[in-house]
């Protein structure tokens, strides 16, 4: 892992990896990303991706018996479920992929296409099993080698997907999908700092007509300037994204983020309910309704909170799911701990990555099983990620299982991010501190 972050030194979910694959790598150099504009709410012209849709349906009208157009179309019905963050236009995208195959079957370009689809709907072990069939047809193929980078890491293999990410960069240094990927682990890695300079650089080489895939680096890097307790910093960037791509679900949705943050409870409301009518996606429905209970709206907030647990166990045996969200409404606001350890187990058995460790060892933890809860939750601390969160569960957890001496220094660790998670860790140190005083 060292050997890798010192290599890379020269990015809340799979569909927005899997869409910066296949981006052009053109370097365009843009300057530094920080100065505050004032985000509008209406896009006047068509996006990247509807344009992009518009000329592959052009393509097939004039050569309908190519293959490649279904690909073009494909491709940009991807990079449109990024910009909209809805899932219906995966499915499209696989009609779209299943008429090229047709045509030309087994198609090597198609069938990555295929895999970016399967991350796309979250279905990871497909994905993986997809792609290294795929790298085995092709050990210098740049883009499998990211397909693999974003399935391993989803599934918690960070090894695999550090030398993944490394086999990018091997083959085309400095290339655009490569320093994004390579930002994510990054951060997983728990180096914020050096994650937002890969993101920095990978902005520096989009060009200015690609307005929704920088303002998606810019939100991710607000998002980072969050993790860190930057608020400040944080707001300019993704008032800067909202500029460059009015609207942007992702964009709105980690600028709410930075209100709750600041306790400007309202305006969170308002913006999250702005993209939950934009995008209905269960997750945002969750993130609307805590928002709402943090702003007083306690009645809203019971109505949200029932019409997301409803919503979220029907689609709970699905891949693409709320799992982890549902979890959290069980154990933190609904109070039925044996309700979020079994959605944590059936989340637990396919996938291992940090927040589901997270996730499954706060579901243990409620349930008073506290040495396995810490095991899993310092399973997710070794891979190096710092996030308020799951400090201050470790700093919990350690506490219940009386290690006050660990349960300190996690709870200071939280404290010390300075995020809305942080706040809560404070109190709890507070008086884990006074009562050892005592």
């Amino acid at each position: 892992m060292k050997k890798f972050l010192a290599l890379m030194f020269m990015w809340m979910t799979a569909a927005t990896w899997v869409s910066t694959i296949g981006v052009s790598t053109t370097c365009v150099a843009q300057g530094n990303p920080t100065t505050s504009t004032n985000p509008t709410t209406s896009a006047a012209e068509p996006s990247p991706a509807e344009r992009s849709i518009a000329e592959a349906q052009r393509t097939i009208g004039e050569k309908p018996e190519q293959y490649t157009g279904y690909n073009l179309l494909a491709t940009a019905l991807i990079h449109r479920a990024r910009e909209t963050s809805e899932a219906r236009y995966y499915a499209q995208a696989d009609n779209a992929i299943e008429k090229s195959l047709q045509l030309a079957p087994n198609n090597f370009d198609t069938r990555k296409i295929q895999v970016s689809i399967l991350l796309g709907e979250h279905e990871f072990p497909a994905a993986l099993d997809a792609a290294q069939a795929l790298n085995k047809q092709s050990l210098d193929d740049v883009m499998v080698y990211g397909l693999l980078t974003v399935a391993y890491a989803e599934l918690g293999d960070y090894k695999d997907a550090e030398t993944a990410a490394q086999w990018m960069l091997n083959l085309r240094p400095g290339n655009l999908p490569a320093l994004i990927n390579a930002a994510r682990l990054r951060e997983l890695f728990g180096d914020i700092d050096g994650s937002y300079e890969l993101l920095q650089m990978a902005y520096d080489s989009t060009p200015p007509t690609e307005n929704e895939q920088r303002a998606w680096l810019l939100t991710q890097m607000g998002h980072l300037r969050v993790a860190s307790g930057n608020t400040d910093a944080a707001e300019k960037l993704l008032q800067q994204a909202l500029a460059s791509f009015p609207s942007y679900p992702l964009s709105v949705g980690a600028l709410a983020e930075v209100r709750i943050a600041q306790k400007r409870y309202e305006e969170a409301v308002v913006l999250l309910r702005q993209r939950y009518q934009a995008t209905s996606r269960t997750a945002n429905l969750f993130d609307l309704a805590k928002a709402l209970r943090l702003a007083g709206h306690e009645g809203e907030a019971k109505q949200a909170f029932a019409e997301f647990e409803s919503k979220a166990l029907l689609e709970s045996s699905k891949k693409d799911n709320s799992n982890r969200e549902l979890i959290f409404y069980y154990a933190d606001y609904a109070k039925q701990p044996a309700k979020a350890l079994k959605v944590a187990e059936q989340e637990y058995a396919w996938r291992k990555d940090v927040y589901t460790l997270d996730a499954y060892a706060w579901a243990l933890h409620v349930n008073g099983q506290d040495v396995e809860a810490r095991k899993q939750i310092e399973t997710a601390l070794q891979v190096g990620i710092r996030d308020a969160k799951l400090f201050r569960h470790a700093g919990e957890i350690a506490l219940k299982s009386g290690d006050s001496v660990a349960a300190q220094n996690h709870l200071r660790q939280s404290a010390e991010l300075n995020t809305a998670d942080s706040e809560q860790a404070r109190v709890e140190l507070a008086s884990l501190l006074g009562a050892r005083s005592r």
